[in-house]
């Protein structure tokens, strides 16, 4: 798969290339930059994009090692992926956005939001953690990984996040799909990033409006981590799905569109105040 209708490929000051899909009107206050999580790409917010609107500027990036971005062998720790997101903001001539991240893309949004607080208008983290580091149960799975990798294998590791059979068959594949576009070493340096790195909240103080959003059927996360995030976050709100698991994105995306689109015209008001 490479660039479609809708799609711009861009290069950045931080050393990659990478593509973004945009939809919305240009120049809508403030812009959307959506963050995928890991193994995903900018696809997985194609559920999502259409029920945003045209009066919302939205723009899906692929992170790097994913999707239809460079896949270098190193530069997966959360300082450098924020590095990539400002880099991103400049190259779309985008001074200030609402950051979305889902899973380890709110990971990467919180770092942004501490490293580069001016460009940071607000922050939507959708089934994101407070702490990532550790090693996490499935790591000896991928020690064993080796290309190509098995699409059967795949597909029975996204299980362990969420219930397939809630979702839509081709939103499925298209997990599946865009996992396996990641080579092996990706995989494991891509989870060796984000669990080495120290958590944002650690780091700096999120001055940002925040919205944090979970599911109440998480078993990854739990509730307890996403409260320690809340209670990390001074003034953040906190909205639970109780239906929901931890792919808030792809098991809710309708409600998820209209709370990031209240978000943001909250945002929006009080500017113009």
């Amino acid at each position: 798969m490479g660039p479609g209708e809708g799609d711009r490929r861009l290069r950045l000051a931080s050393g990659i290339t990478t593509v973004v899909t945009e939809r919305g009107l240009p120049g809508g206050e403030p812009p959307v930059l959506l963050l995928h999580s890991w193994t995903a790409s900018r696809r997985s917010f194609a559920a999502l994009l259409p029920l945003l609107g045209s009066r919302l500027h939205a723009v899906a990036a692929d992170l790097r090692g994913h999707g239809d971005a460079d896949k270098p062998p190193a530069g997966y720790d959360v300082g450098t992926l924020a590095a990539d997101a400002v880099a991103l903001l400049d190259a779309l001539d985008v001074p200030r956005a609402v950051l979305v991240g889902a899973s380890s893309g709110g990971y990467v949004a919180q770092q942004v939001a501490v490293s580069a607080p001016d460009r940071v208008a607000g922050l939507v983290l959708a089934g994101a953690p407070r702490d990532l580091r550790g090693r996490p149960p499935f790591a000896a799975q991928l020690e064993q990984l080796g290309d190509p990798v098995d699409p059967a294998w795949v597909r029975r590791f996204l299980a362990g996040f969420t219930d397939l059979e809630r979702l839509p068959s081709w939103y499925v594949d298209l997990m599946v799909d865009d996992a396996l576009r990641l080579p092996a070493p990706v995989w494991l340096a891509t989870l060796d990033g984000l669990t080495a790195s120290p958590p944002p909240t650690d780091v700096g103080v999120i001055t940002a409006p925040v919205l944090v959003i979970s599911g109440g059927r998480d078993g990854l996360l739990g509730r307890e981590q996403t409260a320690v995030l809340v209670a990390a976050v001074p003034g953040a709100e906190w909205i639970e799905y109780p239906d929901a698991g931890h792919l808030v994105l792809e098991e809710d995306p309708a409600q998820l569109a209209g709370d990031i689109a209240a978000f943001v015209a909250a945002l929006a008001d009080e500017h113009d105040r």
